[in-house]
């Protein structure tokens, strides 16, 4: 059984996209690539050509992953969002205990995850501990650097916010 990727309506567009590009772009551009290494001549020698022939199977294996989380695509339904309790979808205010800092975060799934837009994946550290907690609660969450304890400022709905 191939396993279930969860996805907002933005990382869907997204991966649909990039898949977009892939096949459309990226496909073409390394196909020419390989054309232009085997008019150098001999192949058996011509780092061109392996590497073209090495970025082309990356791109396919790409596509083949893309194509794979799409059909196993779960959307998150954004009126299904509560903000009684931390759940996916859901945009979630933080306070280190430790330092004070406030930290913002978006949970989604893994395959939408990227820290550098403040979305964690519910299946981080961070993400597992703060599922179905409530405003107010807090939470301790092992990481490889030790203990982290946040406070749970605020619930928001995604799309009011992001």
């Amino acid at each position: 059984m191939e396993k279930e990727t969860v996805l907002t309506i933005d990382g869907l567009k997204k991966l649909e996209t990039k898949l977009d590009y892939l096949k459309s772009v990226r496909r073409r551009e390394v196909a020419e690539r390989i054309k232009q290494a085997i008019e150098f001549g001999d192949i058996s020698e011509n780092s061109e050509y392996e590497d073209a022939k090495n970025e082309q199977a990356f791109i396919e294996g790409e596509i083949l992953t893309l194509e794979k989380m799409l059909r196993n695509a779960k959307l998150i339904d954004e009126d299904d969002i509560k903000t009684d309790v931390v759940t996916l979808g859901a945009k979630v205010t933080l306070k280190d205990l430790e330092f004070g800092d406030r930290l913002e975060y978006a949970i989604v799934g893994s395959a939408e995850a990227d820290p550098t837009e403040a979305k964690i994946s519910n299946e981080s550290p961070v993400g597992r501990a703060i599922l179905g907690q409530k405003v107010g609660s807090i939470v301790t969450v092992d990481v490889p650097a030790g203990m982290l304890q946040y406070e749970i400022l605020e619930i928001n709905h995604r799309t009011k916010h992001s």
